[in-house]
């Protein structure tokens, strides 16, 4: 059966000890689900019956292009304005339990891997109209605007209708799945479930100007991240700048997975804020 990590919420006891493997560097960080508890949680305004936990935002001399929560609805919690900037787009990745999603006057059930792309300037709400909590990833970047003969369009879809695209030369240890149209330039984001059964692996380091968030959702694997070798899991957050060089080894007896989203199909700006 597939799962999808989400934060679990709650507190350690007073007889555990503070360190964790909690990471920031000048280059990533590594949030694990150990730290991700309630007092680090946010209420965010013109939502009710929410609670957030924010693993990205933009910072200047970090990574700078998008914000990445992880989002808990109580029964009836959620909003009826979501999104305070228009010129926002919005990624969602349904976790645990189902929410209601409307998107101008279509109405969708989100349900535990079900994806949603809502294009900036599109007014959506979002409900638990269930009897117990929900849970899902919200990652929302401005929509930096092109000319292009291409269509954004506003998708909702579940990652059992995405097919599995195995990477060049990996036998199927490493596969993607892609929520948006790669060849599509009007889109300046990707958002992807990657893949690796266990002793898959990135065989090299990458190193590219794309910043990336990855929420583990499944499995344990060694992490590439810079110069260290770190050890992640379901519900740890790693957060990447451009350049930071990554790779990775699954282990364990079953798959790891990760949400994975990066900026893409735009100039570099020449022009610095």
């Amino acid at each position: 059966m597939t799962t999808y990590a989400f934060p679990g919420g709650g507190l350690p006891d007073q007889g555990a000890w503070p360190e964790s493997t909690a990471i920031f560097t000048e280059s990533y960080a590594v949030i694990p689900a150990s730290v991700q508890t309630d007092i680090v949680t946010s209420l965010l305004p013109g939502w009710t019956g929410t609670r957030a936990w924010i693993l990205a935002r933009p910072m200047t001399g970090f990574a700078e292009t998008f914000a990445q929560y992880a989002v808990e609805l109580a029964p009836e919690g959620g909003s009826s304005d979501p999104e305070p900037e228009r010129d926002a787009q919005a990624a969602l990745f349904m976790a645990r339990g189902t929410a209601e999603l409307r998107m101008g006057a279509v109405s969708h059930t989100l349900e535990p891997g079900s994806f949603a792309y809502i294009p900036a300037g599109v007014r959506w709400s979002i409900f638990n109209h269930s009897e117990t909590h929900c849970g899902f990833h919200w990652i929302r970047k401005h929509y930096e605007v092109v000319e292009s003969e291409f269509q954004l369009e506003a998708t909702v879809v579940h990652e059992t209708e995405i097919p599995r695209t195995p990477m060049p030369g990996c036998e199927g240890l490493w596969s993607t799945q892609r929520f948006l149209e790669p060849l599509n330039l009007a889109y300046d984001m990707h958002v992807n479930l990657v893949t690796f059964e266990n002793g898959g692996r990135i065989p090299f380091a990458e190193t590219h100007v794309m910043e990336h968030g990855l929420y583990v959702l499944e499995g344990r694997a060694k992490y590439l991240l810079n110069k260290d070798w770190v050890d992640v899991g379901p519900g740890d957050f790693m957060w990447l700048r451009a350049f930071c060089p990554q790779a990775c080894i699954a282990e364990g007896d079953g798959p790891f997975r990760y949400l994975l989203y990066k900026d893409v199909n735009r100039h570099p700006k020449l022009t610095l804020p």
